[in-house]
């Protein structure tokens, strides 16, 4: 891949442009409940019941379009028949409802893409959601995906890494909430009336495949980075970079209820200081860079598994210090700082140089500098189960301000005696900085040289940068 991704100009208009390996017979059927679903976003409030202002007869003659294509659709998707039958049915009943705030709980019940992990197998689904990293808004989004299960990760997770939740998926065709950053489908977006357990979680492994190519390409020409022959094959294809994050993603997963845990570091719902979830979303990519370490150095796995494990290595180092520290905004960004911290560790570590204004890394040490930050982490969370909350709180910040530089307005920076010690721990959530730990000067030239690269990644799939 050679600089920005192509864009092909066409007349028709996105309703209308067919979803790349759908079924031929299919596409009339997805286009006309694609462009229906669109049309009934324009109707929506933020909540996703429809506007009290808006036609009731022609909301009712969208939600009949929907409805006799997803019944149609049942009969090319047999696997995903229940469910395309049973969103028929919370369709109408949200029509006969008078469009009130959607339900859908019924379908999403029925819709288990889990028990079908089955490489290329594709799933057509419809529900009222917010796409994270994307709209805020719970409105109607259909998506057309197809499933990414090589036959390597399958054994990986028949064998050491079980995750029976994982669904890793790529892109045909999507509705306005996906032409975003957003690279998950997780039921917990989804409207319903009550909150059952959660069996699946799906990430576009494409989405995140092609970001990473175009971002890192530009980062290392940027910095003037040489890369190792084995990371130049893995940027220049999508397909090897795809496999590379379905087996990232899939240990990683994994590991946010595996470990010495203080109780439930990440899934509970509370408030607590951002720098908690970045230490806890590093762990598991670190973890996953451990195992990966691991894969590459036991001869137990096929030499396309010690490849892949190879490759998980570059994209999980090269992902968090080019894009995900410069990403988002300053506000509270728990992945940027991740980002900052492995980076500003490595250099610490006197493993990666910034000299003479070029970037190099010795790559025969980075494994061991990088399992070290992990350990440290581990170290973290094995003594914190044997402290108060506040205690853990103000011990992982010590870990990170040991390496970062904290903002000099930061009255965390300033230790315990500035706290509110003797309050809830509401009170130290809420002296944390919004942008705790600026960043770097380094970064901050980095992300002007990068904005644009990163800002044209927004809505990119697979099948952008394969043209």
């Amino acid at each position: 891949m050679i600089g920005e991704p192509e864009v092909v100009e066409d007349s028709r208009t996105a309703a209308e442009t067919p979803a790349a390996g759908l079924p031929a017979a299919a596409q009339p059927h997805w286009l006309t409940l694609k462009n229906a679903i669109v049309c009934l976003q324009g109707h929506q409030l933020k909540d996703g019941s429809a506007d009290p202002l808006a036609s009731r007869d022609d909301l009712a003659a969208l939600v009949s379009q929907v409805t006799t294509e997803l019944r149609m659709l049942a009969t090319f998707f047999e696997h995903d028949a229940g469910y395309l039958h049973a969103s028929a049915a919370d369709f109408e009943r949200w029509a006969a409802g008078d469009f009130a705030v959607p339900d859908f709980l019924d379908s999403l019940t029925a819709f288990q893409p889990q028990q079908h992990r089955v490489d290329g197998l594709q799933h057509v689904v419809v529900f009222p959601m917010y796409t994270q990293n994307g709209s805020a808004d719970r409105l109607f989004e259909a998506v057309a995906v197809e499933v990414i299960w090589p036959e390597f990760v399958a054994r990986l997770e028949e064998t050491d890494y079980s995750n029976a939740l994982f669904v890793p998926i790529r892109f045909l065709d999507f509705t306005p909430g996906y032409d975003t950053n957003s690279a998950v489908l997780f039921p917990e977006t989804i409207a319903m009336r009550t909150v059952p357990s959660f069996t699946w979680g799906a990430i576009f492994a494409d989405r995140e495949a092609a970001r990473f190519r175009l971002v890192v390409t530009a980062a290392a020409e940027t910095t003037r980075l040489e890369l190792p022959a084995d990371a130049r094959v893995l940027l220049a294809d999508q397909h090897l970079a795809e496999e590379t994050f379905v087996m990232w993603d899939l240990i990683h997963d994994r590991t946010h209820m595996r470990g010495d845990l203080p109780f439930d570091p990440f899934m509970i719902k509370q408030r607590m200081p951002f720098f908690l979830y970045s230490l806890e979303e590093l762990r598991c990519d670190l973890t996953a860079f451990r195992e990966a370490v691991r894969i590459e150095r036991e001869a137990l796995y096929s030499p396309h598994t010690v490849e892949t494990a190879k490759r998980v290595q570059y994209a999980i180092l090269f992902d968090r210090i080019f894009r995900f520290a410069i990403t988002g905004t300053r506000v509270r960004n728990y992945d940027g700082l991740g980002g900052q911290l492995l980076f500003a560790w490595l250099h610490q570590q006197r493993v990666l140089h910034w000299t003479d204004t070029r970037l190099s890394i010795d790559w025969e040490h980075v494994a061991g500098a990088v399992i070290a930050l992990g350990e440290s982490i581990d170290d973290l969370y094995w003594r914190s189960i044997d402290r108060p909350k506040t205690a853990h709180w103000l011990a992982a910040y010590a870990l990170v301000s040991s390496t970062l530089t904290p903002n000099p307005a930061s009255v965390w920076a300033k230790g315990p005696d500035a706290l509110p010690l003797d309050g809830p721990p509401r009170g130290l959530t809420d002296q944390v900085l919004p942008d705790e730990f600026p960043l770097s000067m380094f970064y901050e030239a980095l992300e002007k040289k990068m904005n644009g690269v990163i800002e044209s990644t927004k809505g990119i799939t697979g099948q952008t940068v394969l043209g």
